[in-house]
């Protein structure tokens, strides 16, 4: 999303006219993911459903994941990797001029953070903190897209979001592909930028990213401080994508389920009510039933709020994708995913319910699905829809929850 916000910002900057609707544009951008393949599927398809008669440019991740398969199934006129900051200017006039345009070499871009931008949410700033990661997870195909740590100065970060809040935005989202290696090339660390971000003068909400546990246990208890701050929600996403240690050695993932564990149990100590976001992967090569029953036994009791469940799909490149030995049945990913999803419904929804009754101030951050109605976030990001026909972007109102379901409360506006 920070990334599609600053294409735009730069070539609308440059004088391009940005469309209302596909229809009416004479060249698309499609700025794409393929971190999963079923990912990769829907985003060839709709690339395939593009306007004919377009000039096409594709951007982001999946051109320096996939491009033989980019090359063979769609017909473009223009492929750039991600980050590519102003870079899409000159990329967008060549295609114009009748140039077939294929610059695949950004794995050490990094962008400035001072680029202009069109936002997506005029209350949210989407500020990416740093680029790359220092994991080598054997199923992941984003480091070849994305490359190594590059991070952004405390400095840098802390003008962005002085300036985005002078512009209106009140909810910042502290991002990256594993924000909890934010500055360690630079001699920082993650809590280290919470800080000088929560000692900055105004009244808005930080959201801090996913975060890989074995990255978080050094600076664990400077992070647990930095997260006191009355300006960061009480939200930790932290994958742990197996509960089976055997697992998490062939996925190269570097802490055990219990390091996991002592990790959520730190911060729970200290913030009760936090929101807890996790994520697993089901049919890892060698994932047996016993490893699958220890995932929803680390579900049961660790009881996260959140938990996004994905099938095993090997990528290209990847560790994982050579791994031939304890494959799982497609049939059986399919049966352990429904019967995750299903257990991790139920937890989110008993986790939702012990909210009913709470009376506190919500920001409202988004237009709800329905008209008159908004969303809003409390201290621990729990998304809150409430129903009123005045306009409440941006605003700060105290509500009432009234109802709970497993993915958001229903609130009402409560009286003073």
């Amino acid at each position: 999303m920070a990334d599609g916000e600053v294409l735009a910002g730069c070539l609308a900057q440059a004088g391009f006219q940005l469309a209302a609707s596909e229809a009416a544009a004479d060249l698309l951008v499609y700025n794409t993911c393929a971190v999963k393949g079923p990912t990769e599927n829907r985003i060839i398809d709709a690339l395939k459903r593009a306007p004919k008669g377009k000039k096409l440019v594709v951007a982001g991740c999946l051109p320096m994941i996939s491009f033989e398969r980019l090359l063979r199934e769609v017909c473009f006129d223009g492929a750039v990797g991600p980050a590519v900051g102003k870079g899409i200017v000159d990329v967008v006039s060549r295609v114009l001029a009748g140039e077939k345009v294929v610059e695949l070499t950004s794995l050490d871009a990094k962008p400035k953070l001072d680029l202009p931008r069109v936002k997506s949410n005029p209350v949210i700033s989407v500020v990416p903190v740093n680029y790359g990661c220092l994991g080598s997870c054997a199923y992941c195909c984003v480091v070849f897209a994305r490359g190594h740590l590059r991070s952004y100065s405390v400095k840098e970060v802390v003008e962005r979001v002085q300036s985005d809040f002078a512009a209106g935005a009140r909810e910042f989202w502290v991002t990256s592909q594993d924000t909890a290696c934010y500055g360690r090339d630079l001699g920082s660390n993650l809590a280290e930028l919470l800080e000088a971000i929560g000692d900055l003068a105004g009244d808005f909400k930080v959201r801090v990213g996913m975060m890989t546990p074995n990255m978080v246990t050094d600076m664990q208890n400077q992070f647990v401080e930095a997260f006191r701050s009355d300006k960061v929600f009480k939200f930790l996403h932290l994958p742990v994508q197996s509960g089976d240690d055997e697992t998490l050695k062939r996925m190269r993932r570097f802490y055990t389920a219990e390091q996991f564990k002592s990790i959520v149990d730190a911060f729970r100590d200290e913030f009760p009510d936090l929101t807890l976001a996790t994520d697993i992967i089901v049919g890892f090569p060698g994932e047996t039933a016993e490893a699958f029953e220890k995932t929803l036994r680390l579900l049961e009791e660790v009881k996260p709020d959140v938990v996004n469940v994905s099938k095993f799909f090997a990528r290209p490149k990847t560790a994982a994708a050579k791994m031939q030995d304890g494959l799982v049945e497609r049939g059986e990913i399919k049966r352990r995913s429904t019967v995750a999803a299903k257990q991790a419904k139920r937890i989110s929804l008993e986790r939702n319910q012990r909210w009913v009754g709470w009376v506190g101030e919500v920001l409202v951050d988004e237009k709800g699905k329905v008209e008159g109605s908004w969303v809003g976030r409390n201290f621990a990001y729990k998304p809150i829809v409430i129903k009123s026909t005045d306009c409440l972007m941006g605003k700060t109102v105290r509500v009432k929850i009234v109802e709970a379901s497993a993915t958001y409360l229903k609130g009402a506006i409560a009286e003073l």
